[in-house]
């Protein structure tokens, strides 16, 4: 139930960013639904791929907020405060709701969920022969994923230093300056 929520949060968060009339409004709301598909992320229990989806979130968030902010500033000049306002409060109250209920499902301290991970331990010595289960699992049963999530943190630093890197002046031979 709680699955079906945030999809239709999403979709409706997806809709909002096509219709935005700003391009600042549409950034926020293409946020809000990668912020749901985190949210569904660990309610699906995967807690790495809900990290990977939030950082990624942030970090093209800020580049784009970057590239927009200078040509985009209709809202605030407009008098449409009130507004800002009030989807600002319904944004961050809808976020602590999902919020709650997406931490109750977690399992109390101390009683962890085992499934997946019991069969790891129960057969990770004979299938892989190594004797660190930790090595065992991360180089045997979760390389691709840990790749794959490596590759795509690797890429949004990348992208978030080419965005916010200045741009060097030119030396010029004949001034003997920049």
């Amino acid at each position: 139930m709680e699955l079906h929520l945030i999809l239709l949060f999403m979709i409706c968060a997806s809709v909002a960013a096509v219709e935005s009339k700003d391009l600042i409004s549409g950034v926020i709301t293409l946020s809000a639904a990668g912020l749901g598909l985190s949210l569904a992320f660990l309610i699906l229990k995967a807690p790495n791929l809900a990290i990977t989806q939030l950082v990624v979130e942030i970090l093209y968030v800020i580049i784009l907020i970057r590239a927009i902010i200078n040509k985009d500033l209709v809202l605030i000049k407009d008098g449409r405060w009130l507004f800002n306002t009030i989807s600002t409060f319904l944004f961050i109250g809808s976020f602590l709701i999902f919020a709650f209920f997406a931490l109750k499902e977690l399992p109390n301290f101390g009683q962890p969920i085992m499934k997946v991970a019991g069969e790891y331990l129960k057969s990770g010595l004979g299938q892989t022969g190594s004797a660190n289960i930790v090595t065992a699992i991360t180089l045997n049963f979760r390389s691709l994923d840990t790749l794959v999530e490596t590759a795509i943190l690797f890429t949004a630093i990348i992208g978030v230093l080419a965005i916010i890197r200045k741009v060097g002046k030119i030396y010029d031979p004949e001034k003997g300056k920049r």
